[in-house]
């Protein structure tokens, strides 16, 4: 099936677009461990994310991002696992104020050849060290709230007395002095 991706239209100040992510997970030695990828513009640290897609439903448009932007192959859950937001940078206009919906995507297997593959590096992480490693807040408390469940994965509960807010950046990470990423230095571990 061919997809497009829809146009992103100028918004006037202050409103927030939405955005889709895929919080690609696996099992590994008894531990859930999350896929990063680095951004193309800064290198930093993310999760596959992008635009609604015309056609698609948001889960949907999550797991064709996580294709094009990480060679995922997997199962995407229906219903969110939590949000967050951050602004988008589009050129020398204003920051995008944007709204993600993050759905967990069980990965199967990684691709080889994919359409971003010379653009991008991943790496798998523990959802703690993953935690340490983004740089939007938000998504920090979702990765370090993640819980496994033989139906899959869970984000935090909002009213889990265990849920961890004061999640640090790792010291090396983007909130570092230096204000760049920990730069990815290692192929994909299995």
């Amino acid at each position: 099936m061919t997809t497009t991706k829809s146009t992103v239209s100028t918004c006037g100040a202050g409103q927030v677009r939405s955005q889709y992510a895929a919080l690609c997970w696996r099992v590994h030695r008894g531990h859930a461990q999350v896929l990063l990828i680095t951004s193309r513009d800064t290198g930093r640290w993310v999760i596959p994310k992008g635009w609604p897609m015309d056609g698609l439903c948001p889960h949907e448009a999550a797991k064709a991002e996580a294709w094009e932007e990480a060679g995922v192959k997997g199962e995407i859950a229906n219903d969110s696992i939590g949000l967050y937001s951050y602004d988008k940078m589009m050129g020398p206009a204003a920051p995008l104020p944007c709204v993600v919906a993050v759905y967990a995507l069980r990965v199967t297997g990684l691709a080889d050849r994919f359409p971003e593959a010379k653009q991008r590096q991943r790496k798998w992480f523990s959802a703690d060290k993953a935690a340490r490693l983004v740089a939007e807040r938000d998504l920090r408390t979702l990765l370090a709230g993640l819980t496994v469940t033989p139906t899959g994965l869970t984000g935090p509960a909002r009213d889990n007395p265990e849920r961890r807010k004061d999640v640090q950046p790792d010291p090396g990470g983007p909130d570092a002095a230096t204000g760049s990423s920990t730069a990815p230095t290692e192929a994909l571990e299995s």
